[in-house]
């Protein structure tokens, strides 16, 4: 399967950034027909549970601000409540897709919370914290990543908040 140079260089990133945390991980090579959580899990035998959902999110005025938030698969982000007040934006919504590429260098499907621009604020969902391991996505819809949740606190800006998900 070739990459694109697009792909390759933020597969890069993310790789080149782990690899100077010193925290181990374990690079999963994967179809991107199946790079949507739900769908990559049941192909390839992971636990949902384990999974987390790299999400960037936008205000609606300008100038436009946004944060990426990092969630379990099994739950939803809260953005009408604890992310929009954490924004101090009257309203947000998910980024366009455009949006997201523009930001991060990567796709939907791909986008992972390592290596994201070091401006960016990162909010952490505190139940990835207590999981043996974390499937994050690898930057490209050809890789994701399987790493210790000590990750978290290897990356610039992030932190863990509580009420990041709703019930």
């Amino acid at each position: 399967m070739k990459k694109s140079p697009e792909t390759s260089a933020a597969e890069l990133r993310v790789t080149s950034f782990l690899d100077s945390t010193g925290i181990p991980y374990e690079v999963v090579e994967i179809d991107p027909d199946f790079a949507d959580t739900a769908a990559f899990c049941e192909k390839y035998g992971f636990p949902l549970e384990k999974s987390a959902n790299t999400i960037i999110v936008a205000s609606k005025k300008k100038p436009k601000t946004f944060i990426a938030a990092v969630v379990r698969a099994t739950r939803r982000i809260d953005v009408n409540h604890t992310v929009k007040q954490m924004m101090n934006a009257g309203r947000v919504s998910f980024a366009r897709a455009e949006e997201t590429a523009e930001l991060t260098g990567m796709m939907i499907g791909g986008v992972t919370v390592l290596a994201l621009p070091t401006e960016l604020p990162i909010y952490v969902d505190p139940g990835l914290t207590h999981l043996d391991y974390v499937i994050l996505g690898g930057g490209s819809r050809s890789i994701k990543i399987k790493v210790s949740p000590d990750i978290f606190g290897a990356i610039p800006n992030a932190r863990v908040v509580e009420g990041l998900t709703g019930n």
